[in-house]
C-alpha cells in the first residue's frame, strides 16, 4: 500500500471516497445530463462498484479519481483524478486526468480548478513524464476544460473500445500534456 495523498485547492478538497459519498454519487450517475456522453446512466449497484474500485485504487496507490467535495459546506460533488485505463487504447500505457461533477456544480470552474490540482500531484509528485484526457468529439465541455488545462488535442482520433460500434459516442478525441510543457512559463 502506497501512502494516501489527498490535496486542498482553493475552493475543494481531493480525497478518499467515503460510504456518504456513495448516494449523490448515484444521483449523479443516473443524471442524463451528467451521463450525455456515456453509453447510459449508471445504476445504483454499478455506481456503487465504481465508488468502491475509485476507493480500492486510491487505498492501494495512493492515487486515482479522488471525491472532490467544497471545502466551505464539505458537500461532495463528484470526481476528479488520475487513472491508468484498463481498456485497449492505442496510445496505452498511460494515465489519464479525468472528472465527473454532478449537473448542479458545472459552470462553476470545479473541473478545471481540481485537475490543476491533480496535474500538479501527478507531475510533481507522482513523477509522470505525460497526463493524457480522452472523450468523445461530441463532449464539447470537457474539450474545453482539457484545452483550458493547457493539453493539446492529437491529429487523430480513435475508436473508444468500450462503446459499441455505431454508437455516435464510439469515436473519442486525445488530449496529452508533456510535464516539460506543464512545468514551462506562460507567455
Amino acid at each position: 500500500m502506497s501512502e494516501l495523498i489527498e490535496f486542498n485547492t482553493e475552493r475543494l478538497r481531493l480525497r478518499q471516497w467515503r460510504a456518504t459519498d456513495r448516494e449523490p454519487f448515484a444521483a449523479l450517475n443516473a443524471d442524463p445530463n451528467v451521463m450525455a456522453f456515456y453509453p447510459a446512466p449508471l445504476e445504483r449497484a454499478a455506481s456503487d462498484a465504481m465508488a468502491d474500485r475509485c476507493h480500492a485504487l486510491i487505498a492501494g496507490r495512493g492515487w486515482g479519481f479522488w471525491a472532490v467535495e467544497i471545502k466551505q459546506t464539505q458537500v461532495f460533488i463528484g470526481f476528479v483524478g488520475l487513472h491508468i485505463p484498463t481498456a485497449a487504447l492505442p496510445f496505452a500505457p498511460c494515465v489519464e486526468i479525468g472528472w465527473r461533477l454532478a449537473f448542479q456544480h458545472w459552470g462553476k470552474g470545479f473541473a478545471t480548478e481540481a485537475a490543476r490540482g491533480a496535474l500538479q500531484v501527478g507531475f510533481e509528485l507522482l513523477d509522470l513524464s505525460e497526463i493524457v484526457s480522452f472523450t468523445s468529439i461530441r463532449n464539447l465541455r470537457s474539450r474545453a476544460v482539457m484545452e483550458r488545462l493547457g493539453m493539446e488535442a492529437a491529429a487523430e482520433t480513435f475508436e473508444y473500445p468500450n462503446v459499441a460500434v455505431g454508437s455516435m459516442l464510439r469515436t473519442h478525441c486525445l488530449y496529452r500534456l508533456s510535464r516539460i510543457k506543464w512545468a514551462a512559463p506562460s507567455v
